[in-house]
């Protein structure tokens, strides 16, 4: 039996015909689970996208079988070593895309992508005053963690991206335009469907901020923050020099690098958020969410009526006092 220090994440993806989705990804599922990984697949006609989690000996078997697969044969693992799985449960679903964009004419990175920057030339390429580098990401994740001077999306889904873009072209207009995204995947249609859009000097992050922040020269220099990741780590350090906060708390605008979903369902929206912060507001990102019924921490928490009364009339007072 492996210790909880020998567990590791795999992170993944490959652009490559898959005939039947749905077959495949059921096959798949029942394959990671004798395997006993834990995480997140997603299977596409064009390809693959997952994050897994076990340890050192199960995800290396996993790694083999797919590198035994000729589809599959030169895809590339981003390995990080974790304490114990970081995914409760094990899915496998086959999508219609990969990355969910949308557009009317699909983007295929294997006919029209933004040319690849390994980390070191990325690194010299932001600092050219004729560059824009442009997050393609969410703008929670964003919040969270960025490179330098880059551009914030004002988007909370990656479909919203195009649109945003073509609203701000004159931002990227007559620019060397780089972007960059988690582990790449992403970038490999937006730097396309941004050539398809006429710009013409668009490069990406070649593997994404992981692989960046894994670079033995680079080591993340010029990352700011930390790296959002979509399984319970939640977030993890990229830059390797030193670390800059830049998130703020929701509330109280210190600085903070801690995640929380509000916790009414219906919003469950994902701020920012310090502990002492989340008690004192009753996890709700407004009134309305901190009265709601289902209130999860409420739920949690076994708060009666009362409390709950008693601690937004202190709420009250205090939110007074600091105006």
């Amino acid at each position: 039996m492996e210790s909880n220090a020998n567990y590791q994440v795999l992170l993944y993806y490959n652009y490559v015909h898959i005939e039947d989705p749905e077959s495949y990804a059921a096959e798949h599922l029942k394959f990671c689970k004798e395997l006993e990984l834990k995480g997140r697949i997603l299977v596409a006609n064009e390809g693959i996208n997952g994050t897994v989690s076990g340890t050192v000996g199960q995800t290396q078997k996993y790694m083999d079988a797919m590198h035994n697969d000729p589809r599959f044969a030169d895809m590339v693992f981003k390995i990080d070593p974790h304490e114990g799985h970081a995914f409760k449960k094990m899915h496998v679903r086959p999508r219609k895309e990969l990355v969910t964009l949308r557009l009317e004419d699909d983007i295929n990175p294997h006919e029209v992508t933004g040319q690849y920057l390994e980390p070191q030339d990325f690194y010299e390429a932001m600092q050219d005053e004729n560059t824009v580098v442009l997050d393609a990401r969410n703008d929670y994740e964003y919040d969270l963690g960025h490179f330098r001077g880059a551009v914030r999306p004002d988007i909370e889904t990656f479909r919203d991206l195009p649109d945003w873009v073509r609203e701000n072209k004159h931002i990227l207009e007559g620019k060397k335009v780089l972007t960059y995204c988690t582990g790449g995947i992403r970038c490999e249609k937006f730097s396309g469907w941004l050539v398809k859009e006429g710009f013409e000097d668009v490069a990406q992050l070649h593997g994404g901020i992981v692989t960046y922040g894994k670079d033995p020269e680079v080591k993340g220099d010029l990352w700011d923050g930390k790296l959002y990741v979509f399984d319970e780590r939640i977030s993890v350090p990229v830059n390797r020099k030193e670390h800059v906060v830049v998130g703020v708390d929701y509330f109280d605008g210190q600085p903070c690098e801690r995640y929380i979903n509000c916790a009414n369902p219906e919003c469950n929206k994902q701020i920012l958020c310090s502990e002492e912060n989340e008690h004192k507001y009753i996890r709700g990102c407004t009134h309305e969410c901190r009265v709601s019924p289902r209130n999860m921490y409420v739920k949690e928490h076994n708060l009666s009526a009362e409390e709950v009364e008693s601690r937004l009339a202190l709420l009250g007072e205090s939110m007074k006092q600091e105006a």
